[in-house]
């Protein structure tokens, strides 16, 4: 008998962290989360889930066995910022059944209908976040890097049986670490800084909490208006960000630029991949597995570029080049093989032009959907 609930009691959130280790048993592209951590963040204890909004954990048992998860939930943030009326479904997983798909997915939109909203996408990043988003649609060969996202090649098609449609695709791309680029770089970067007068520099983490608040100054100028699915963070969330990102933050690749009166005018966060660490950990951080983050984090040879902003007046002026460069050359004297730039939404432009001047093509999509309710 197929039945599907809210995952409340601490055997049914077990259960719900515990399924994809089961999924995905013996598939070397997915990675284990830290068992912990993932269980905190499902409960909003390290995010701002339960700050923006109802949400709910939903699982599916079959013969008492779990065979599906997700989670739904509404961002009134967002949705009283752009004028809107929906929900988002995130940390979708299931086993290759149209019945527990099609029982997990109507329990969603039962959720978002009964309070009041008009459309669902997903799977999204929960609220403020920079993961899990979009479901892989090709490539699923390559390593899944920190914080990204690896599905089974079937839950496009579940989806799509359950009245979704493509909402917008995000890319990723690979940007190979080598002399050409640097050389390239080493000739256009210095002429640029010094025509439009700013420089470069790593995040200066003994000072983090100003820094924070000129990243925050800047995605408040840079971000378009017409970005259906961000707005500015808030304070709440900036403090948030924070207290994630110092124990892992590396000022190697995290660089703020600014203008000759030191007014911040662009940044990127990037981390090394501890997706590498990760998988030699499988899921556990004791009795070995804080050993083998020691070991292993020395071997990481590759990063994630999550996000880089520049704010209008300073955009085609190389500030992102110039942002890259100090990354590229970190990079070169770690031995670090290459870069990832991802998850970049469809709709932005810039950032995927400024990717090609490193790669000829998106190398990974995610693919997002949208139902009317």
């Amino acid at each position: 008998m197929l039945v599907v609930k809210s995952a409340v009691s601490r055997k049914e959130i077990n259960d719900f962290v515990m399924l994809p280790f089961k999924l995905y048993q013996g598939d070397d592209a997915w990675v284990p989360p830290l068992i912990g951590d993932f269980r905190k963040y499902i409960l909003g204890k390290n995010n701002a889930l339960n700050h923006v909004g109802d949400n709910e954990r939903v699982i599916a048992y079959f013969k008492g066995e779990p065979v599906g998860r997700l989670l739904v939930g509404i961002n009134n943030e967002l949705n009283e910022y752009k004028g809107f009326k929906e929900g988002y479904i995130s940390l979708y997983e299931c086993i290759e059944d149209e019945h527990v798909a099609a029982a997990l997915l109507s329990h969603a939109m039962s959720f978002l209908r009964d309070r009041g909203m008009e459309r669902v996408k997903g799977p999204m990043s929960l609220p403020g976040g920079e993961d899990n988003r979009g479901f892989l649609i090709d490539n699923f060969e390559d390593p899944t890097l920190v914080m990204n996202t690896y599905n089974k090649k079937y839950y496009n098609d579940q989806f799509l049986k359950n009245g979704f449609e493509k909402y917008y695709d995000c890319y990723a791309y690979k940007g190979i670490f080598n002399n050409d680029h640097q050389d390239r770089l080493e000739k256009l970067i210095p002429y640029a800084k010094k025509r439009y007068h700013y420089t470069v520099e790593p995040i200066d983490l003994k000072n983090v909490e100003q820094e924070m608040k000129d990243i925050q100054n800047i995605i408040e100028r840079a971000m378009p208006k017409d970005w259906d699915d961000f707005m500015p963070p808030t304070e709440k969330e900036i403090r948030m960000i924070r207290k994630q990102l110092v124990p892992f933050a590396d000022p190697d690749f995290i660089y703020i630029a600014r203008d000759e009166d030191r007014n911040p005018i662009g940044f990127d966060i990037a981390l090394p991949d501890y997706n590498q660490v990760l998988k030699k950990m499988n899921g556990r951080l004791f009795p070995t597995g804080f050993f083998k983050f020691l070991y292993y984090r020395k071997k990481i040879n590759r990063i994630r570029i999550f996000v880089l902003f520049v704010i209008p007046e300073y955009q085609k002026k190389g500030v992102t080049a110039a942002i890259y460069y100090e990354g590229l050359k970190k990079g070169m004297e770690r031995g670090f093989t290459y870069a990832e730039g991802s998850t970049i939404w469809e709709y932005n432009r810039p950032m995927q032009n400024d990717a090609l001047g490193f790669t000829d093509r998106p190398y990974k999509t995610y693919r997002i959907y949208v139902r009317n309710l």
